[in-house]
C-alpha cells in the first residue's frame, strides 16, 4: 500500500484548507484511513478516521465540528476538509490505512503516508 497525502499550507486562523491522500496497491474500500498529526514538539494525535464504505467516521474532541473525514472509493481517495482552523491546528497531518481502527487510533497504522504540513498563523 502507499499513500500519498496533499494539501497542506499555510493560512491564517478561521480559514479551510482540504487535504487528500491517494491510496493505491490495493482494494481501497477494505481498508479504514485516518489522519494523524504532530505538531511541534508534541506527540503524535489521533484526528479522524473513516470506515471502509465511509459509513462510520471518527474525530478527536479537538477538531469535532470543525473537521469533516470523507473517503472516495471511485476514485481511492480520502480527504479532510478543516474549517475554522486555529493556530493549534498547525503540525504535519499523515494520512493512514488500517484494517482496524484501533491501528489508526492508537498511531500504530499499517500503512502511512509521508505528511503534508498545515500552518494556521493568529
Amino acid at each position: 500500500v502507499q499513500l500519498q497525502a496533499s494539501g497542506g499550507g499555510l493560512v491564517q486562523a478561521g480559514d479551510s484548507l482540504r487535504l487528500s491522500c491517494a491510496f493505491s496497491g490495493r482494494t481501497f474500500s477494505g481498508y479504514l484511513m485516518g489522519w494523524i498529526r504532530q505538531a511541534p514538539g508534541k506527540e503524535r494525535e489521533f484526528v479522524a478516521a473513516i470506515s471502509g464504505l465511509g459509513r462510520l467516521t471518527y474525530y478527536a474532541d479537538s477538531v469535532k465540528g470543525r473537521f469533516t473525514i470523507t473517503r472516495d472509493n471511485a476514485k481511492n481517495t480520502a480527504y479532510l476538509q478543516m474549517n475554522s482552523l486555529k493556530p493549534e491546528d498547525t503540525a504535519i497531518y499523515y494520512c493512514a490505512a488500517d484494517s482496524d481502527l484501533i491501528g489508526v487510533t492508537t498511531m500504530a497504522p499499517d500503512y502511512w503516508g509521508q505528511g503534508t504540513q498545515v500552518t494556521v498563523s493568529s
